[in-house]
């Protein structure tokens, strides 16, 4: 199998990233093919802006979803753009490896989202879902965060944390076509024991050797609506 990681943290010695090259490690021993994408350390642009087209389709107003198409076919993307794509339609498996920041992901990683899903290729007009352009690759996401596990659930003070990952695992990940896997969590990892820290790099190496048996997430799929989008069997 082909995956294509992308990470960051902004610390290159912590845990999050020894357990990203760990589960690197772990891939490559089972005989897979791994291809890192390192944003920090490749000091990745963020930023979605005009600057990431040589030759805009309308030079007068951005319509930045547009653009990107126009840019894609005529290869004339920023080439940080092109790189990551070319890498993103190679995988069969993406990873993206982050610590959670504000119940979300790091900026680095929002940005990556939005220069690189580009429109017309991981999605566009009614390709969205299982029926988005990515279909056919699988998705899974890793994350470390400081927040205890029990302080994570349906009556816990932060409420489920799949409520903070949706916009990412339903929104992005899913929106785009890809199967999402369960996320792998470390929980509250700044403050908990090496041996604690042994255990989470021992759990993410079983899920990464257990990922054919892994249930993918449920999410509906557009065979379930017509074609106004409103639910079979219900007037709209």
């Amino acid at each position: 199998m082909k995956v294509l990681i992308v990470s960051t943290h902004p610390e290159p010695q912590s845990f999050n990233t020894a357990l990203r090259d760990h589960g690197i490690d772990v891939l490559r021993a089972g005989g897979h093919e791994v291809v890192l994408s390192d944003l920090d350390a490749m000091g990745f642009n963020p930023v979605a802006s005009a600057a990431d087209f040589g030759a805009r389709a309308n030079p007068d107003y951005l319509v930045y979803a547009l653009e990107q198409r126009h840019g894609y076919e005529q290869r004339t993307l920023a080439p940080d753009i092109l790189a990551e794509v070319d890498k993103l339609l190679w995988c069969d498996l993406l990873i993206l490896h982050f610590p959670l920041f504000w119940f979300s992901v790091p900026a680095r990683l929002k940005g990556w989202i939005d220069r690189v899903l580009l429109s017309g290729v991981a999605y566009g007009g009614k390709r969205f879902y299982d029926r988005g352009g990515l279909a056919g690759r699988k998705a899974l996401v890793t994350l470390t965060l400081g927040g205890r596990e029990h302080m994570f659930g349906p009556d816990a003070v932060h409420g489920p944390l799949e409520d903070m990952l949706r916009p990412l695992l339903r929104g992005t990940l899913y929106y785009t076509g890809l199967t999402v896997l369960p996320p792998f969590v470390a929980w509250h990892v700044p403050y908990v024991s090496d041996e604690v820290r042994r255990g989470y790099l021992d759990g993410y190496a079983a899920h990464l050797r257990g990922l054919d048996q892994l249930t993918p997430l449920g999410f509906p799929s557009l065979d379930d609506f017509d074609d106004r989008l409103y639910p079979k069997g219900r007037a709209g």
